[in-house]
């Protein structure tokens, strides 16, 4: 994609704020008129088609005026987004004032009084996770290979197995034997797997047994029991839900029954933002694995929790919802979390 202009950067984002407050086609004259924008109607239309043929505006019918596609969304949150401003400020303050008192809440209400209160500033649905241990803090695992499968077991500290049952490419019994010696020596040494230093005769492997092991402990480090979810009303109430049933119906049934995949889902494009102050996820339309979420935003905000574990501050909506306010408030929680729960 080319690089975008002053003008067109000014364009694409009012186009962008302009469709989520009014969840309507924009035309270049309106764009001029509510954004008091120094150019001409010309102008402005010149720069909207310009940006359609980038592919980051849109026509939803050809008398219609423009709006963003998942394209052009991706494109604001990556390098127009702009400060959360006085909401966020306010929740900000407000928590604050809140720490105090909240020293002394149980955990489960802390995750919902503070799930609620992002779902009442963003009208969507906010998720926030119980924090769980980033990894298994491992006491020995042990190996035993069956022509092309490979049982893996796992015995954490607490006494937990857990056995894995994985199709493993083809290798001798003293390939396994060496890489569980190798597995073992790297738990004595710190309780946790640095994959990175995997020997290279290790490596075929060791990365099948890496793939396992992560993908477990990726799926179940989330559980519907430790997740809070609040706001479920707000978000069939917009517009690109409650217009379209089938979609409606299956993203009741994901929230419903299988909530920690919004979490435990990797996207296949995400942006991972590294501004102050904290790290966060932006996932937007198709860029979800999952179908049922090709028409949703995903914001994902981690919070660090007691002795190593993390919990996720996360806000379900539309692709079309106000990104600055909801990335604002999900960190303005997750800061709280944070210091209180470290």
């Amino acid at each position: 994609m080319a690089l975008l202009s002053p003008r067109q950067q000014q364009v694409l984002k009012a186009t962008v704020r302009h469709y989520i407050d009014t969840v309507e086609p924009v035309s270049s004259g309106m764009l001029v008129q509510r954004f008091h924008l120094n150019a001409s109607p010309a102008t402005i239309r010149n720069a909207m088609v310009w940006l359609e043929h980038q592919g980051l505006l849109r026509q939803p019918h050809t008398s219609a005026g423009r709006i963003p596609s998942q394209q052009g969304y991706r494109h604001y949150v990556d390098a127009l987004l702009p400060h959360g401003g006085s909401q966020v400020q306010l929740l900000q303050r407000e928590l604050n004032s809140l720490r105090l008192q909240f020293q002394w809440t149980g955990l489960d209400d802390l995750l919902r009084f503070l799930a609620g209160r992002l779902a009442d500033m963003t009208g969507l649905l906010a998720l926030v996770t119980r924090p769980t241990p980033r990894t298994p803090r491992l006491r020995t695992m042990r190996m035993v290979s069956s022509g092309e499968r490979l049982v893996l077991m796992m015995v954490d500290w607490g006494g937990n197995v857990v056995t894995l049952n994985i199709r493993h490419p083809p290798a001798l019994p003293q390939d396994v034997l060496l890489l569980e010696r190798w597995l073992d020596h790297q738990l004595q040494a710190g309780e946790q797997i640095d994959w990175h230093v995997l020997p290279p005769q290790h490596r075929i492997l060791g990365r099948a047994v890496q793939l396992a092991f992560d993908n477990h402990f990726r799926q179940s480090s989330l559980t519907v029991d430790g997740m809070v979810a609040v706001g479920l009303g707000g978000l069939i109430a917009q517009p690109e839900f409650y217009q379209g049933r089938h979609r409606l119906r299956d993203l009741l049934q994901l929230v419903e029954e299988r909530p920690e995949e919004l979490l435990s889902e990797q996207p296949q494009q995400c942006s991972t933002i590294l501004g102050a102050p904290r790290l966060q996820h932006v996932s937007i339309g198709r860029e979800h694995k999952t179908p049922t979420l090709a028409a949703c935003g995903l914001v994902k905000v981690p919070y660090g929790g007691h002795q190593g574990t993390q919990g996720w501050v996360a806000v379900l909506g539309p692709m079309r919802m106000a990104y600055e306010t909801i990335i604002g408030s999900a960190r303005s929680v997750a800061s709280v979390l944070e210091g209180l729960l470290a």
